[in-house]
Order: structure tokens, then sequence, then C-alpha cells
């Protein structure tokens, strides 16, 4: 007896992870037939049609009747999707001066959207409480249940260590070190959250909404008042070992030059950020130049400004150079702050990479802006939450499960 009922329990885990893989298909497809789901998930036909009676029975697959496809003769297989009613995710992103939150439903499809501007790095108690009001704010906004909220990704601008759930120490989050930043907004606003860093985030909003749809090796570069690289190889974020793959702002670039926040000296965010850019700038066109005013400038083609610009993207490609030698990626994505500096940006990390690199890898990767902007992150924390299926399990939503 005792053997027979742990062969059913196999096998209804089974039939559970068999579920999270058609699940996880047709969120990453957005629609499928059947035949498709059983090319992704590498299930058999006769499987994938049992699973997706079960969901569609369960709330979570639908097919509606009038999804068909053009030039298809005789009946048109039917395109299963996501029912979006079936839960929500929330996105939190506190950038260095900002908190911004968006809720989706499971077709990553944005519902509604809030942002407060703050002093991030030195107010986290704030920080952490503004968020949780603008949580309020958007499911008042999207007039949803807040039941059907299955969890929440949170992006912070700093290293994070998955391994102790804890920013690490650092002077870029002084406000910061030490805490559970995802267990203090777990408890506030009553979900799981799950932690990431910015960069990481960016890279995973641009991969599942912007300028990398479709792609499986990518880096997504965040220009700002610091710099970091989020890494997508193979289709996942590598973090590396304490949560710090991709942080190469402190990559020496000058050896001897100003001393960074991390106690060294030269490192590229010392040459290629807003600060040093916008010092520059100052120097040549006087005192009250901002970033917005340098962007003008760039855009009128003031020679002095493009100089600027361009040397920062040399800089940063020749960190980005090594890069592409390690992993070889199909794209850089540019993003961040100064990512609206454009061309002249642009073509100077081109130029740096195609110098520098091995020619494999410079003819392989394509350097393009995000077309996310400022909301890359915010996004990114959405798909990583809703993407997560093992994140569906353990929160315990019923359909998924089997319970109920």
């Amino acid at each position: 007896m005792k053997s027979r009922h742990a062969a059913h329990g196999s096998l209804e885990a089974l039939r559970e992870r068999n579920r999270l893989r058609v699940v996880d298909a047709l969120r990453r497809s957005g629609t499928a037939t059947r035949s498709e789901l059983a090319r992704q998930t590498g299930l058999s036909r006769t499987t994938v049609a049992t699973l997706v009676a079960d969901l569609q029975a369960r709330g979570l697959v639908r097919e509606p009747p009038d999804e068909t496809r053009a030039g298809v003769r005789g009946r048109p297989p039917g395109l299963l999707r996501l029912d979006p009613s079936a839960g929500l995710g929330l996105g939190v992103d506190f950038g260095h001066s900002h908190v911004r939150v968006a809720l989706a439903d499971l077709s990553l499809t944005v519902l509604a959207e809030a942002a407060a501007p703050l002093d991030v790095d030195n107010e986290a108690e704030a920080a952490l409480d503004t968020a949780t009001a603008l949580v309020t704010r958007v499911i008042e906004d999207a007039d949803v249940d807040r039941g059907l909220i299955i969890g929440a990704g949170m992006g912070v601008p700093g290293p994070f260590d998955r391994r102790r759930g804890a920013i690490n120490p650092s002077t870029i989050l002084p406000g910061w070190v030490g805490r559970d930043a995802g267990g203090e907004l777990a408890r506030r606003i009553d979900v799981q959250v799950r932690v990431d860093n910015d960069a990481n985030l960016g890279a995973l909003g641009e991969l599942s909404f912007g300028a990398g749809r479709g792609l499986t090796d990518a880096i997504y570069v965040k220009l700002s008042t610091g710099i970091g690289a989020g890494l997508i190889l193979n289709g996942r974020i590598h973090r590396g070992t304490t949560g710090i793959a991709g942080e190469i702002g402190h990559v020496q670039v000058q050896p001897g030059g100003s001393v960074c926040n991390c106690g060294s000296r030269g490192c590229l965010q010392t040459v290629a950020s807003i600060v040093p850019l916008l010092a520059a700038a100052r120097a040549a066109h006087g005192p009250e130049v901002t970033l917005r005013r340098l962007i003008e400038l760039v855009e009128e083609g003031d020679f002095g400004a493009r100089r600027i610009v361009g040397e920062a993207g040399r800089a940063v490609g020749r960190v980005l150079a090594d890069l592409c030698n390690h992993v070889n990626p199909e794209v850089i994505i540019v993003g961040g702050d100064l990512s609206a500096l454009g061309e002249p940006l642009l073509a100077g990390i081109r130029e740096a990479i195609d110098r520098h690199a091995l020619p494999g890898a410079a003819d392989a990767v394509e350097v393009r802006l995000g077309v996310l902007g400022e909301r890359a992150e915010v996004l990114g924390a959405l798909a990583l939450v809703i993407a997560d299926t093992e994140r569906l399990r353990s929160a315990g939503l019923a359909a998924l499960s089997g319970v109920g």
C-alpha cells in the first residue's frame, strides 16, 4: 500500500512538472498550438493535449474561438494562450533616485504603473515605504483582486548576493547594507519577493519586451550614475557566485585616475558615467550644463559634446571588447540614462570593440540601443517573477499545483 501511494505521488509530481513546462512555454511564446507546445516542451502530442485540457479546466489556459491563421486550409489549429485572470505579478524597481512599480498579468501585459522620486541609496526605509504605497496605488488603478498576485520581482542598483539574500557590503547603497531587502518588502506587501541587480533586470526586460526579443546570448549595459552589465547566456541570467557578475563599472581603465567609490582608481565609471561626462561638458560649456542639455548639444552636432560622448563610448567599448572575447554575445544592448546620447555613444563603443576584440567575436556582435528606457528594470522585474515557474509553485497557486 505504501509503495502504491509513493508511486501515485511520483506520478502526480511528474504531471505537475509537465503542467509547469506547458505554462512556461505559453509565457515565452504568448500563443501556441498544441503541436508547437509539443515541440517546445519535448512532450508527446498526446501528453500535451491531456495537460492542456487539464489547464483549461482549471481556468489557466484559454482558446479564443476567433483565433485563426490566415492561409490555413481546413479547420485551423487552435491557438492557446494563458488566461490573464489566472494570476498577476508585481515589478518593483529601486533606482538610485526613484522607485517604480508595475503590475502585469501572466501574459506580461502591464495593467498599471507608477513612480516616485527618492534618494534610494541613503533612505532604505523611506524607499520601502514608498514602494509599498505605490503597490497599493497600481492595484487600485488596475482595479484587480489583490489575492491574484503570485509574487513580486524587485531590482536594486547594486550587487545582490542571492545565497545570503542580502545586498553585498559596498559604498554604492550605504543605507541598504546588511538588510534583507526582499524580506522587508515581502512583509509590507504580503507577497513573496525575488530580488536581483538592476542591470540583470534591465537585461531581462529588454529580452522579454524590447531590443533583445528572441535572443539567447546578450549583454545589457546600463550607463547611468553607475555602470553595470546584465549577462544573458543561453537564455539565462548569469549572476556569478556572489552576484557581482557584470560589475564592469569597476574595471580599471585609467591607472592612477580618479578615486572610485569602490576604493580603487580609474574605474570605468569614473570615466564614462553621468558625473564625469557632465564635469567634462561643464568645463567646455559652463557650470549649468545638465544631462538634458548635454543630450541637446549632441543632437545639435556640437563638436565638443560629441567628442566627450565618443570618448566615453570608447572607454566602455574597451571593457566590453574583453567581455565579448569571454562570452561571445549576439548583441550588446545599451540602456540607462546615457543611452539617450545615441549614435556618438554607440559609435565609440563599436569602434573600441572592433579594435580590441577578437575578429570572430567583434564581427558576431551587434551594438544597439535599448528601447525601454527608464522602464527596462521594472519590466524585467515583472518578467523575473512571472517567468519563474518554481516561484509560482512555491507561491501556492492552486491551479498549478493540482490542489483545489
